[in-house]
């Protein structure tokens, strides 16, 4: 049986909080931002762990800036200066980290109360609107994000329309933690990324334009390896965030099959293959987490607490011609697939 319960409310709109439920697999989530707040997973012994970050109560996810779980938009990761130009008119869209443009603005899609429109015991359908003018963005657009768990696995899909030429780029941010949320740094969990090349960032984390091979650099995850192994090794390219350990916030290219990542915990055996439509993935090591997020259940995080694997087209799209293109028109249909299949393994990935 679906379990469904009140929040609270966010300027008068009440948020409701939905549990479901598949086989050995649980998940919740809540109408602000459509977000993941639980996941459920067991490890090779049979004992279930929440593997996403996430806080207890609503008004810690209105007080957050990490976007934990949440259906980001209308356009996911950075753009220069909030800046671009459409049928050569130029748009100005909401500034919001450092002078640029980041995962829809101060009140991107994150920050909604979605209307639930469909739930059973194991789906929900969340909807919104987004007006035309929303944070600079031209164009209306009617959105969905869906989430369908199974007995191994959870889809999350996100469309959207729009009743004039726009940009459209939904993520998803959740960050993940194999072990289980809170239970302290992923840097000996494993990873591999079906990418060989990735897109290069300047000094304020903003895309160069460049397309890059990670052979022989510490961006190289074609074969799995620690997430933390070569972390030191960015030293210097570019950035606070890049300084001696301080982790990855990058787009990788994926290698257009499909395949996204493999990653797993030694420890506990939990094992997630990621799949999706998309062209690209932000693989983001949690380098701004700190002792002083506080997580679920009196859990203190710490830097590296989680990992995300924002599936998406490449930043800064609209202002390069040469990366995959994030244009919607009229009578068109943005559709975005995940689907995360969760399993059990030895300490070297091998399924159980």
């Amino acid at each position: 049986m679906t379990e469904r319960r009140s929040l609270g409310a966010v300027n008068g709109q009440p948020v409701q909080a939905v549990t479901l439920n598949a086989g050995p697999l649980r998940a919740t989530l809540i109408s602000y931002g459509a977000r993941l707040t639980e996941l459920w997973v067991p490890g090779r012994d049979g004992t279930l762990a929440d593997i996403v970050l996430g806080f207890d109560t609503l008004a810690e996810y209105q007080a957050t800036e990490t976007y934990f779980g949440a259906t980001c938009g209308r356009y996911g990761n950075r753009i220069r200066k909030g800046r671009f130009t459409l049928d050569g008119v130029p748009v100005q869209v909401d500034c919001n980290e450092h002078g640029n443009h980041l995962h829809g603005g101060v009140a991107g899609f994150d920050r909604k109360v979605w209307t639930i429109a469909e739930l059973t015991a194991s789906r929900v359908v969340f909807s919104a609107v987004s007006e035309a003018g929303e944070m600079g963005f031209p164009g209306r657009s009617n959105l969905t994000a869906t989430y369908d768990l199974t007995a191994d696995g959870l889809t999350i899909l996100t469309e959207a329309d729009t009743d004039a030429p726009t940009v459209m780029n939904m993520v998803h941010h959740s960050y993940f933690n194999l072990a289980g949320q809170g239970s302290g740094n992923v840097l000996s969990q494993m990873i591999r990324l079906d990418a060989p090349f990735y897109t290069p960032v300047d000094d304020e984390l903003l895309a160069t334009g460049e397309v890059l091979s990670v052979e022989g650099t510490p961006f190289d995850f074609t074969s799995a390896k620690p997430i933390g192994r070569d972390i030191a090794a960015l030293s210097g390219v570019g950035g606070e965030i890049f300084g001696e350990g301080g982790g990855y916030d990058h787009n990788w290219v994926l290698d257009g099959t499909g395949a996204c990542a493999t990653a797993w915990d030694p420890a506990s055996g939990r094992k997630m293959v990621l799949t999706t439509t998309e062209p690209g993935v932000q693989f983001y090591t949690g380098g701004y987490l700190s002792t002083s997020h506080k997580g679920k259940a009196g859990a203190t995080l710490c830097k590296y607490a989680g990992f995300t694997l924002e599936t998406q087209k490449f930043p800064d799209a609209p202002n390069f011609a040469h990366f995959p293109q994030c244009r919607l028109n009229p009578g068109e249909r943005y559709r975005q697939e995940m689907h995360f299949r969760f399993s059990q393994c030895d300490e070297v990935g091998h399924e159980l």
